[in-house]
């Protein structure tokens, strides 16, 4: 079978929104391709494998690849794909270049271009990340391991925004906590949680492709008992008081439903969010701030930015 690959030169700020637009555009997964990545330093005492060649990376920014079956309307799909691109820049997205080249490729150099990148990875002192191709044997006793497969969608967990999630959640999630995750994508963030040994989780997500992919890992790392998959828009549907609310999204997204976190949380309780590129961390703070909530902590990784928030007591 022959397949299209769309290959999108964007920028790190943009590369989540790009990535949303080539799922709903069909794709049931992305590489990402940054730039920066092989001069990042990695630890290896976990038994991570990095091994990359600076020429499978381009030269400044990020590509966003994804993969379509062949067809004669990539033509009206690649257009498609450009104007959703061309909108983001109404929530002031810096996209880049934004050039658009279409490659067609073979089903098997597809499958083994997924595989090229993604090994075991050691995120947190408990989480590691491990690709349901690879074998992996835990290291400590008390080590979490979440499968997860990119071709389902959404990477492998392993992008600084995800990371800070899952080491915030680490930190702050308790046995009887109902957690709430916004936006959960490949359900990485449901996962985490419940394997913390959280009472139960909501997941939510506004695309199809998401609640599907999240089911699909869910169950492979046999949370499903625990964690419930809804399609939905942000908290629109939810009623239920939480302990902790978690959101890994836009900030532009954000400070739209940040009030409704707050009516939701129980006191004291948290709302951790990321996805927040460096120089929009004053705007999301001073939103948090202004909704009623204390900023507990903040944390940095590479140009990301995450936002532990706790809801004050009345």
């Amino acid at each position: 079978m022959k397949w299209s690959e769309i290959a999108i030169h964007t920028t790190n700020e943009a590369t989540e929104a790009v990535a949303n637009i080539l799922h709903e555009a069909g794709a049931s997964g992305v590489v990402i391709e940054d730039s920066g990545e092989p001069e990042r330093t990695h630890e290896d005492r976990y038994g991570e494998i990095y091994d990359l060649d600076p020429q499978d990376f381009p030269t400044e920014g990020v590509l966003v690849k994804a993969y379509l079956p062949a067809s004669s309307f990539l033509k009206e799909t690649v257009q498609e794909i450009s104007e959703s691109i061309d909108k983001l820049k109404q929530f002031n997205l810096d996209t880049g270049k934004k050039a658009i080249t279409t490659t067609e490729v073979d089903e098997e150099d597809w499958a083994t271009a997924w595989k090229k990148y993604y090994h075991p990875v050691k995120i947190s002192g408990r989480f590691t990340i491990v690709p349901t191709w690879e074998t992996y044997q835990p290291v400590e006793s008390d080590e979490l391991i979440i499968e997860l497969d990119p071709g389902m969608a959404f990477g492998t967990g392993t992008h600084p925004t995800t990371v800070m999630c899952l080491q915030a959640l680490e930190k702050y999630v308790k046995p009887e906590d109902y957690v709430i995750d916004v936006g959960t994508g490949s359900g990485v963030l449901a996962i985490g949680a419940t394997l913390l040994n959280a009472q139960r989780v909501l997941a939510l997500d506004l695309d199809e492709v998401a609640v599907r992919s999240a089911k699909e890992n869910i169950e492979l790392n046999h949370c499903d008992e625990k964690v419930e998959v809804v399609h939905g828009n942000l908290l629109d549907s939810v009623k239920e008081p939480a302990d902790l609310i978690v959101a890994n999204i836009l900030a532009e997204v954000i400070v739209t439903f940040s009030q409704d976190a707050y009516q939701l949380l129980a006191e004291n309780g948290l709302f951790i969010v990321s996805g927040i590129i460096g120089a929009k961390k004053d705007f999301v703070k001073e939103d948090l701030i202004q909704k009623g909530f204390e900023i507990v902590e903040s944390v940095v990784m590479e140009d990301w930015v995450a936002l532990i928030a706790r809801k004050r007591g009345e």
